[in-house]
């Protein structure tokens, strides 16, 4: 894959302050969507069966049951092209909410609704997660923005960032996440596995113990939200191993930041450089090497090419 790019047309500017509104709208609406695969969906270990997937055109839930155990099922995507949210029955019916300024309260009532009407009855978790001062959906009118070319511009960020984030994995035999948007804390991340067990984590809640239940090097795009106010690539490992945060990684601008306790390259720094593929990519390998040093890499990463 040609990761020589350079047109910062193709990496679109993204400033936290101009589309903070919308970002949080956004994240309240991914939640609703996502809270739909969380209580429909087989669980999976990690708590892979809630995430959402970059698409073509946005972000989808991919195929979810419905209830009625007819054997027929139903995903639902946003369409960040379009600025539709679209929501298709296996037996063919579709039903297509627009994307606009609205509360999230108002989206809750339309999305339930629609979903009722195609005959998929689902009670799902009534107000959002890890996110500060959460507030029911039903009930949520404070957060009511959407810019649809910011939304787009996001998905577009999202979108090559999951190719460089699959070519990243090209080349790695272990065990592994798929690329995917996780909807309560909105990043996009991947992790790999070294196939041992973590230590248990002293208080830690059901979703953290399952979710670093073994050991992890992560990788992600988050927006800026969660206070950092930027948005940038970011790379951790659970447990973190003596003298990482003092490791030198690649390139430049990254840093080992005390506060969240990972490795961050902000996005301007990315779409700035001569090529924001290769960066990530540089940012991604580094950080494993320096953070994989007792991990069996002989076993784990591919030699050379897989043969074709």
């Amino acid at each position: 894959m040609d990761m020589t790019d350079t047109s910062d047309s193709r990496w679109p500017s993204l400033p936290w302050d101009e589309w903070k509104d919308t970002a949080d709208t956004l994240h309240m609406w991914t939640q609703i969507v996502g809270h739909t695969r969380l209580a429909l969906c087989a669980p999976r270990n990690h708590w892979w069966h809630v995430v959402l997937y970059v698409t073509a055109r946005g972000l989808t839930t991919s195929s979810i049951p419905v209830p009625s155990g007819n054997g027929e099922c139903f995903d639902v995507e946003f369409d960040f092209i379009d600025h539709r949210l679209v929501i298709r029955l296996s037996s063919g019916p579709v039903k297509v909410l627009p994307l606009r300024a609205q509360s999230v309260a108002d989206f809750y009532r339309d999305y339930m609704g629609a979903l009722a009407s195609m005959g998929i009855e689902v009670t799902i978790h009534s107000g959002p997660d890890e996110v500060a001062n959460p507030i029911p959906f039903a009930e949520d009118t404070v957060h009511a923005s959407y810019d649809p070319d910011a939304a787009h511009r996001f998905w577009q960020i999202l979108m090559r960032s999951a190719i460089v984030f699959q070519q990243f994995q090209s080349n790695w035999l272990g065990k592994a996440s798929p690329v995917h948007f996780f909807w309560g804390a909105m990043d996009l991340a991947v992790t790999r596995f070294s196939g041992r067990r973590a230590p248990e984590r002293p208080g830690a809640d059901a979703i953290t113990r399952e979710g670093y239940s073994h050991e992890v090097i992560s990788f992600g795009f988050w927006p800026g939200n969660g206070g950092y106010g930027k948005p940038a690539y970011y790379a951790y490992a659970a447990p973190e191993p003596d003298g990482l945060k003092t490791a030198a990684v690649r390139p430049a601008a990254a840093f080992y930041s005390n506060q969240l306790n990972e490795f961050l390259l902000n996005y301007d720094d990315v779409r700035q450089s001569p090529s924001p593929s290769a960066a990530i990519l540089e940012f991604m390998e580094s950080v494993y090497a320096a953070a994989s040093k007792n991990w069996n890499n002989a076993e784990l990463v591919r030699s050379g090419p897989l043969p074709k």
